[in-house]
Formats: structure tokens, sequence, C-alpha cells
């Protein structure tokens, strides 16, 4: 039930529900969250939380009450992973943007208050989202994303040719060779609205035949280079690295998060480093999924191939400090079902409560907006999550759009079953 009313109370409280407030406490039973207009006021056990009288009331009993969950890296306008739709000859642009704005409406129902795009939307959604102009969760954008000539980002058919309709201002490409051409693009991606700058120093999963996961595509002193340029122009970075020496020139040089990063567990020392800097994991366990049972052959033998030391990097990572922040990745294969991910994240060895903070206290740190969202704490937007169960036992409710009672975003309930009984 998506709610259109702008009559109702600035004054809210969600009573009754355990309370997962995303920090990684234990959950708090028959609590009230109480908010006014876009921010939470109080927290706490329901007898400690003073409800005015005029306030609209929610009863969340038998229910859990968490934090809007993010997905640090997603792509919300991918649709496949075919040539002609990445390369968005497969349809017209308007039908494309129309897609896209229905995945946005999607994403938010199912509980994301929240995405960081790995790239693909150009700065036009952000903007259309934070002007009511249509729903959809808070967007972190990178635009496009950079890599070496021959890297990630240089994509380009079996017979050689490059995409010959890239061209639109609004999407520069990422290719770019040298430190002072890397400086240059970031400065293009800022000016195009870019709040993250995305690279990649290595090949992975999807990449093309002959450049994999140890293979580099940027040097060190072109890492060094975008990291600095980012920095100046106070954009947070984003690294797609799985190993090698690409994987240690994104940690050393000091990549913000570390994307996939399949094979850290190879690299002990670089651990150390992520969890003394600050710099966090961001596993996307769900896509190395979905390329192992669909995609080409190349690429599902890279995914299989990686699966074990993936979950050991996990593990590696959990036991170094290294702060852990869910992102499935998605776009190419599906929408909607970004909860995979911190499923995943417990198949893998985390429990519910870890994983939870995974998907929304350290994300709001990953994505930088850890002192707005990501927790439910006196003075933070009013991002609530309403599921029908017990979410610390069972992380799989997450997936299930009927257990799903409310969705509020800034105080202001985009999916509301709970008024209706």
């Amino acid at each position: 039930l998506v709610i259109t009313s702008s009559e109702r109370s600035p004054v809210k409280a969600i009573v009754g529900g355990a309370l997962i407030d995303g920090t990684g406490a234990q959950p708090v039973g028959d609590s009230t969250v109480l908010i006014d207009d876009e921010r939470i006021v109080e927290v706490g056990p329901r007898a400690a939380v003073a409800v005015p009288p005029d306030a609209e009331v929610f009863d969340a009993a038998g229910m859990t009450v968490m934090p809007g969950m993010i997905d640090c890296h997603d792509h919300l306008s991918e649709m496949h992973y075919d040539i002609m739709t990445r390369w968005r000859m497969g349809m017209p642009n308007s039908l494309q943007h129309l897609r896209t704005a229905k995945h946005l409406e999607d994403t938010l129902a199912g509980g994301f208050t929240c995405i960081r795009d790995g790239w693909g939307l150009d700065a036009g959604f952000k903007m259309a989202v934070e002007e009511g102009l249509y729903p959809g969760p808070r967007l972190m954008i990178t635009i496009s994303f950079m890599s070496g000539t021959g890297g990630h980002a240089d994509r380009v058919t079996g017979s050689g040719h490059r995409n010959p309709f890239n061209n639109d201002p609004r999407l520069p490409d990422g290719v770019v060779d040298g430190p002072d051409a890397a400086r240059a693009k970031v400065r293009e991606l800022w000016r195009a609205g870019a709040d993250v700058i995305k690279f990649a120093t290595t090949g992975g999963g999807a990449s093309r035949p002959g450049h994999g996961p140890w293979d580099p595509s940027f040097g060190r002193d072109e890492v060094a280079a975008i990291v600095a340029e980012a920095g100046e122009k106070g954009l947070r970075t984003m690294c797609h690295a799985l190993a090698g020496d690409g994987l240690r020139y994104a940690v050393e040089e000091g990549a913000g998060s570390i994307e996939h990063g399949g094979y850290l567990v190879d690299q002990p020392d670089l651990l150390k480093t992520m969890a003394d800097n600050d710099q966090f994991y961001v596993p996307t366990f769900a896509v190395y999924e979905y390329h192992a049972e669909n995609s080409p052959p190349h690429m599902a033998e890279r995914a299989k191939a990686l699966m074990g030391k993936h979950k050991r990097s996990l593990h590696a990572a959990m036991e170094a400090g290294v702060k852990i922040a869910a992102g499935t990745d998605m776009g190419g294969f599906v929408h909607g079902k970004n909860y995979r991910e911190m499923e995943v994240l417990v198949e893998r060895g985390m429990t519910p409560l870890q994983a939870i903070k995974a998907g929304t206290g350290t994300a709001a740190e990953c994505v930088g907006l850890g002192d707005q969202i990501g927790t439910l704490v006196a003075g933070k937007l009013a991002d609530v999550v309403v599921v029908d169960g017990d979410v610390a036992t069972n992380i799989s409710l997450l997936g299930d759009r009927d257990k799903i009672k409310m969705v509020m975003k800034g105080g202001d309930p985009f999916v509301d079953r709970l008024s209706d009984g």
C-alpha cells in the first residue's frame, strides 16, 4: 500500500516492536520510536518514551523495527548483460528511463531507503527523487566508472569495437590512462554530479576474457591521482578490486571502500591496513552467485573459482576488524531483491544482527551518510522499516514483501500496512 496523502500528523510513534537499532546491539523488546516530521526524536522501551496525544501511532507488536536498509553497490539503470542492453541500444532511451524509475520505486518498497549506485545513473534521477517528482531511495551516484584502456570500464565487442553511441555528456566514458588524465576524468565526473568516484584496479568476474581478477588495470600512480583528486573535490571513492597488485594499489593508496575483494585473504597485511585506515569492505556475494549459474563460461568459471577464498576473505576481514558493508552489485540480473546480500552474509558466517548492521549502520558510514541515516537514534532522519516477525533470528523475512509492513523515508510512510491493522 503506497501512501500519497499529505494530511498525516507530523508526530508519529511506532510502538510495541522489537527494536534493532543498526548499531549491532541486541534488540530491545516492546519499544517506541518517536518521530517528529522527518527526524527521530526519541527511541527506547515503550515505558520510557512519552507519546504525545496528537501523535499518529503505529502498532508494531510482534514485529521488528529496524533502520531503512542500504545497498552500497547497486546498478539501478542496468537490465541485462547482453551487449545491446549494456550499450543502451536495445530500447528507446525513454523506455530505459521509465524502467529505471520503476526500479527506484520497487527498491524503496523493499525497504531500501538508500542506494549507492555503482554506475549508470545520471544526476537527473537523483534530482527527481530529491524534488519529490518520483519515489525512490536516497541516491549516492558515481555516474560512470574508471579504468585504464583494456580494463573493466573499457567495454568492447568480440570484434574489438567500442560503443559508437557512448557520447552522452551526462555519462562520460571512464577509460583513461596516466595520472593527469585520471585527475581530469575525476573532475569531469564531479562536474556531471558524481557523489562518489568509482574505479577499477583489476579485472573481475564480468570482465572480458583475458582480463581477470589478478590483472591490474591502473598503476599505483594513477590510483594515487584518482584518490587525491576525489579527496580535493570532497568525493568518496569505491574501488573494484579482487586480487594481486591492483588490489594492493587500491588499499595502500586509500580507496574508501574495496568492492568484491574476493582474494583479500591472500594478502592479510592489506586487511590490517584497511582496519587501521577505516576502509570499508563490500564483498558483493550476491552477484557471484548469479555469475556462477547464469553467465558465459569464462565468467561462471571465475565466479566458482573465487567462492571459497571469498568466504575466507570475509572471515579474515571480520577477524581483522575491517568494517563490512552490504552491497549486491545487482542490476544486470535482478532488481528489488537487495536483501539477498544480507541473507548471503548470514549464510557465509555472520549472525543476522551482524548482517543487519552491515546493511544499515556500517553501510551508512560507507556511503558517507552515517551522521544522517543507518541507525535508529535521536536526531537522525527517520528511515524506518517494520517487518512482521523476528528478523534477528530469520534474516530471510526481509525478502518477503508481504512481511514488509512499513517503509518510512524521512518520516514519510511510503509503504504502510500498519494503519489498516
